[in-house]
């Protein structure tokens, strides 16, 4: 992976390869940013030009055999740590190392992926990622090994806020006091949810979502798109690579997700006053509990972003505007009055909530259910 390779980011691109190139490396770093912003295909192009003695800025002059142990990330001093679950091939106590050449064959694919498209990968259905003190003793017994080619060791761990607490506390005593000529890249979304110890341990990168000119760029250039149709779509991407990818076939999760929104709220508003209609409700609660929790989750993050541009139109900021629906009779313009002052604060207040237990592993059924009536009174809120 090179930085030539990456998308904008530049002032993070060029504050990495200096650091790099005065000998002044953190042992432990951070990079936080939101999906599709870049953090692990930078984590991977900085790991590059550090093992691979890289210089002028850019992955190239250095040791050839190195990049190209990179371009199918097999060298031997380059570890990744990430999110996983049980399979059937993996039935117990699943780590890392189990799924390495799943790994590479996901990041050869698409390195802006998220954790909800390598979950998918791993035909992970209703289990969510954790990344668990057995990943952390394995990362205690690699780096505790010299490194390959007499350099540094780079361990990767993407997903750093997926860190449960006993593998948090298991790593904390090695970030504190690591082996020599050992870099840790931690590569997260929330920076919040990593703990406060491990947090002062660490140097703290903040990505930003990428400017819209930069997909556009890469989209013309990658793909062969036109300018106009390049710059719709990163508009649409909202500083997400990885969003912009699915929108180009438009076969992303954003399509099935706009058609459980539609046919819930359509619900919600036959609902007030109809009691046969809260069968609906209880049906579409059913449907949406049977997919998995991490599908779930993000469509209730789908969901507080619909209501943000239906309330957006009320306010006549349209330029903000960026989501078009394209189910049948359904148009953000018409839903736009039902979103308003008096009752948005308390929609993205039950979606949060509703989050927050689907997580926690409440019964997704009931919460969903609740949630339905709930939103059958707030969008008749005058």
């Amino acid at each position: 992976m090179q930085f030539s390779e990456i998308i904008g980011q530049e002032h993070l691109k060029n504050h990495l390869t200096k650091s790099a190139d005065s000998g002044r490396i953190p042992h432990a770093q951070l990079f936080v940013g939101p999906e599709g912003s870049g953090t692990l295909a930078t984590a991977i192009a900085y790991a590059q030009y550090i093992l691979c003695k890289n210089s002028s800025g850019e992955n190239e002059g250095g040791n050839e055999s190195c990049n190209l142990k990179f371009s199918n990330l097999t060298h031997p001093d380059l570890h990744f740590v990430y999110p996983t679950v049980t399979t059937t091939d993996v039935k117990t106590k699943p780590k890392s190392i189990d799924f390495i050449t799943d790994w590479r064959a996901f990041l050869k694919e698409n390195p802006y992926g998220s954790l909800f498209d390598w979950l998918n990968f791993l035909e992970a259905g209703n289990k969510q990622g954790e990344i668990r003190v057995d990943d952390a003793q394995e990362i205690v017994r690699v780096l505790s090994l010299k490194s390959y080619e007499g350099g540094y060791k780079v361990m990767i761990i993407w997903m750093a806020d997926k860190m449960n607490i006993a593998a948090s506390n298991k790593l904390l005593k090695l970030l504190e006091e690591p082996t020599d000529r050992t870099l840790f890249l931690l590569v997260a979304e929330n920076e919040e949810d990593i703990i406060q110890t491990i947090l002062s341990r660490c140097q703290v990168l903040h990505f930003n979502g990428l400017s819209e000119n930069n997909i556009a760029e890469r989209l013309m250039t990658q793909f062969n798109i036109e300018e106009r149709d390049a710059k719709k779509l990163a508009h649409q991407a909202q500083g997400n690579f990885n969003k912009a990818l699915k929108l180009i076939n438009e076969n992303g999760e954003d399509t099935a997700f706009e058609e459980w929104f539609v046919q819930w709220v359509r619900a919600a508003f036959r609902a007030k006053g109809n009691a046969s209609a809260i069968s609906d409700l209880i049906k579409w609660s059913e449907t949406i509990a049977g997919i998995g929790r991490e599908t779930q989750k993000k469509f209730l993050n789908y969901c507080i972003e619909m209501f943000r541009q239906a309330l957006l139109i009320n306010y006549q900021t349209t330029s903000l505007v960026y989501m078009e629906p394209k189910v049948a009779k359904f148009k953000l313009e018409n839903f736009a009055p039902f979103v308003n002052g008096s009752n948005i604060d308390a929609i993205f207040a039950e979606l949060s909530d509703a989050i927050y237990h689907i997580e926690r592993n409440g019964n997704a059924k009931i919460i969903l259910t609740d949630l339905s009536i709930k939103l059958t009174r707030l969008i008749h809120k005058k």
